[in-house]
């Protein structure tokens, strides 16, 4: 599958990818989808929660009157749940949410969201460049070049690239990342897919070898 290669100034520049069938034209598995977007988004859960149960809140346990004589249903001590300012009952309490995938679902769950983008023309490849100064401008008028502003784009470069990530800051439908650093749900959130050409060698080097190193992500 060839698609257009796009300078920095959203023009072609004559050349184009070739996307690997094997990461961006397969059978979509959405179960995996969803236990990576599971695990992704439990990894995200802080898991502080805690309420104060019977044990725990503050009080006598001295039973509130007598068993038995005075017309009134049993009760035990002011802590009970079932009273006013009482512990709750089967609160919340510190947990750790997080739960992992193998290595070779994590890999299919990006290839099946990549091949859904692929499918529906949502991936653009561009030419590794850099910008000498954050210049938020810039990045508008390739997007509007592009014909992709005003959508949500995830913008996958080959390296860290300091001045293009501060250059989206003010850009709230933009999600600029190092291409190592990107998951399912990023893909999955955008709209569209831009990827630099370094960034597209390198997904198509982890997604179709075997999993011996592991994603970041």
């Amino acid at each position: 599958m060839d698609v257009a290669i796009y300078q920095d100034d959203g023009v072609e520049s004559g050349e184009t990818a070739d996307l690997d069938p094997t990461v961006f034209d397969i059978e979509p598995n959405d179960h995996i989808i969803w236990l990576d977007v599971k695990r992704i988004q439990a990894h995200e859960r802080q898991g502080t929660s805690k309420t104060k149960e019977r044990s725990e809140v503050r009080g006598s346990g001295r039973k509130l009157y007598r068993q038995k004589g005075t017309g009134n249903a049993r009760v035990g001590d002011a802590q009970s749940p079932i009273r006013r300012g009482g512990g709750r009952a089967h609160g919340a309490r510190p947990r750790d949410y997080t739960h992992d995938l193998n290595k070779k679902e994590k890999r299919l769950a990006r290839r099946s969201a990549l091949s859904y983008k692929a499918a529906n023309d949502n991936i653009r490849v561009l030419e590794d460049f850099s910008l000498d100064r954050p210049d938020t401008r810039a990045l508008i008028d390739l997007f509007e070049f592009l014909d992709v502003a005003g959508q949500d784009i995830l913008f996958a470069t080959t390296e860290v690239e300091r001045e293009i990530y501060l250059s989206a800051q003010n850009l709230s439908d933009v999600n600029v990342q190092e291409v190592n650093s990107i998951n399912t749900v990023d893909i999955l959130d955008a709209d569209v897919v831009l990827l630099q050409e370094g960034a597209l060698d390198w997904l198509t080097k982890v997604l179709t070898t075997a999993p011996t190193v592991e994603l970041e992500a």
